[in-house]
This record gives structure tokens, sequence and C-alpha cells, in this order.
């Protein structure tokens, strides 16, 4: 596979429906401190019975944005009437496990733990406390839901991701596609395949590894 370059530079903004305006700007503005830096009053867009509607964005850090869209007219039951958990968009089963309905979150990253705990500071004094502060792997997390229903995670970095790591998750990836493909995958024919593909890609490794050292 031919390897593409690389040109984006980040998130513009990740957008979202809201129901409840003020609390989602009491959440993002007033208790994270998330300024709001754009709005867009569209009245008339789309075809004739789209509804009018304010497109509202918070700075989440390194010119991101998270955005909302609130819709005049449109009633919660438009996202909600399908399952009964979930959020204002996406709405499940009961009987869909809570890891599958979490699953679906944003998560913004901070530099240091001082700044992950003033944020859970922030939080725990508000209506939306934090739930979860999980280490896991090479990063540390909180947790919580916003006005919305939206998993909400601010995460930060326990130690650097090595280059090591970076090609164990693309052997990682190449072979989970493999398994995917057949009937039946588990996670031991994923770890199975992992293996196989180390092996078949070791001498590889090795000659490019000496050419490097010889172009010294």
């Amino acid at each position: 596979m031919t390897e593409l370059d690389h040109r984006v530079a980040g998130v513009d903004h990740v957008a979202f429906p809201t129901f409840d305006p003020a609390a989602t700007v009491r959440f993002y503005r007033d208790v994270l401190g998330f300024p709001v830096v754009h709005s867009i009053c569209a009245a008339g867009w789309g075809p004739e019975d789209h509804p009018d509607f304010i497109h509202f964005f918070f700075d989440i850090g390194n010119e991101d944005r998270i955005a909302f869209f609130y819709y005049f007219g449109t009633e919660p039951s438009v996202g909600g009437a399908a399952g009964a958990k979930g959020d204002v968009y996406a709405r499940f089963a009961e009987d869909v496990p809570d890891f599958f309905v979490r699953s679906r979150h944003l998560a913004i990253h901070v530099d240091s733990e001082a700044d992950l705990l003033e944020y859970r500071r922030r939080l725990d004094a508000s209506d939306w406390p934090v739930e979860m502060q999980i280490q896991h792997e090479t990063i540390e997390s909180i947790y919580t839901h916003d006005p919305n229903g939206y998993m909400f995670e601010i995460t930060r970095a326990m130690r650097p991701v090595t280059p090591q790591e970076d090609l164990d998750a693309n052997i990682t990836i190449d072979a989970l596609l493999d398994v995917v493909a057949e009937p039946e995958p588990t996670f031991g024919k994923l770890l199975a395949r992992k293996a196989e593909l180390i092996v078949e890609r070791a001498a590889d490794w090795e000659l490019a590894r000496t050419g490097r050292e010889a172009g010294r």
C-alpha cells in the first residue's frame, strides 16, 4: 500500500446538536472556561422545512473548536424516542451494553497532571461532576457527561508514545483487517494474526535497520 502524504493540520471543529443551549453554554463556557469564539445565526437555510438555527463554537485550544447546533422549534423526541440510552442524537435500546454506548465520546487533551486535576476541580464543583478517573496504558483521563448526554473526556499523557508503539499500532490494524474479513473474528485470532505478520515482516525490518546503520 502506497503511503499518502499527510496534509491536514488538526481538527477545525466537531459539531453536535443540542436541545439545551443554556446548559451547554454553562458547561463549556462557565464551568470549563472554553470561550465562545464564533456563532452563525441561520434563517431560511436548507430546504423549505429546515428550521432556523444557531450554530455556536467554543475554543478548545490549539485553534480547535467544539460546536453545537440549536434548531428552533425542534423537540427532544426527535433524537430521543428510539431508545433508552445515549445522548440527544444517538439513542440505544436498553439492552445495549453501557460500554458500547459510552465508546462514542469526545476527548480533549491537556499538558500536565496539574491541568487535569484543575479541570476535575471545576467539574466536581458543578452540576456535572467527574464520573471516572482512570489511568490506562499511556494516558490518564477524567470522564463525565455533558448536558446533552455526550460522554466527555479530558486526558493527559503519562509518557510519550514511542515509534515502536506506532509500528505496533499499524501491525495491529493490518491484523484486525485480516481477521474481520473472515467469519467469526475473535481477539485470539487477532493476536495470532499479529504474531504471523511480525514474523513475515521481521526480515524487511532488519534490512531497513542495517541499511540505516550503513548509511551513517
